[in-house]
């Protein structure tokens, strides 16, 4: 597993947990509007792996952590593109630690052998768009179906979930959130999330306007009613 930074300690990124964030390098999107391009382009990723974090170090800090957390959070870049995920998780959850899965969705059959095994227990998945993906957005073709099986598996688990979107200018409308809305229809949560554009894979989106709380608040509102709970965030 490539772990890319760690955040020792968060109080929002787990709801209900106080955890620690493990950051995984590689994705297999290329989302133009990315924040964390240096966890998704590989030579940015081949820059970074000499500082690469073990994971014996991240063991022992989990070890010495016992008590104090209660959960850990795997998120990326995309962490199911990491070869050795699912044994990783299995030590952690022998550790007694919970986990919450940050993912795109992409690997559904990774997804479902985590949830047949018992390895999670909060998965939130990105929604970029209405689930037929526009490579132009995401950076490459996304096969018909695959999101799809995943919202299933994620909303057929019996855990706890949330989907989540970051809204952009200029990408979603009132119409485009109630597309995708409508895919999710009856799910438990569902996060708009604040735009930033300090820092994005594609230069361009730079010059975007940062998304205003007023308006994720005013979507919010348009869109209750079609999940059980939205969260607004930023």
């Amino acid at each position: 597993m490539l772990i890319t930074a760690i955040t020792k300690f968060t109080t929002i990124d787990f709801p209900g947990k106080l955890a620690c964030i493990i950051f995984t390098g590689g994705c297999n999107l290329r989302c133009a509007f990315c924040h964390n391009p240096e966890f998704v382009l590989p030579e940015r990723l081949e820059e970074m792996k000499h500082s690469a974090i073990s994971f014996e170090t991240v063991m022992n800090f989990l070890k010495a952590r016992k008590g104090m957390l209660e959960g850990v959070v795997i998120c990326g870049g995309e962490p199911t593109v990491q070869v050795d995920l699912i044994e990783r998780m299995r030590e952690i959850r022998l550790l007694g630690y919970a986990i919450k899965l940050d993912t795109n969705g992409l690997n559904p059959g990774v997804l479902r052998k985590i949830l047949m095994e018992g390895l999670v227990d909060y998965v939130a998945m990105d929604l970029k768009m209405p689930l037929n993906y526009e490579k132009e957005l995401v950076g490459v073709t996304v096969k018909d179906g695959v999101l799809e099986e995943s919202v299933n598996l994620i909303m057929d688990s019996g855990i706890d979930y949330e989907f989540r979107t970051t809204v952009i200018s200029g990408v979603h409308n009132e119409q485009v959130l109630a597309d995708m809305g409508g895919q999710i229809a009856g799910a438990k949560r569902w996060a708009l999330q604040a735009f930033r554009n300090a820092k994005t894979l594609n230069p361009d989106f730079e010059k975007v306007a940062n998304t205003q709380r007023g308006e994720l608040e005013r979507l919010a509102e348009k869109m209750k009613g079609i999940v059980k709970e939205m969260i607004v965030r930023g």
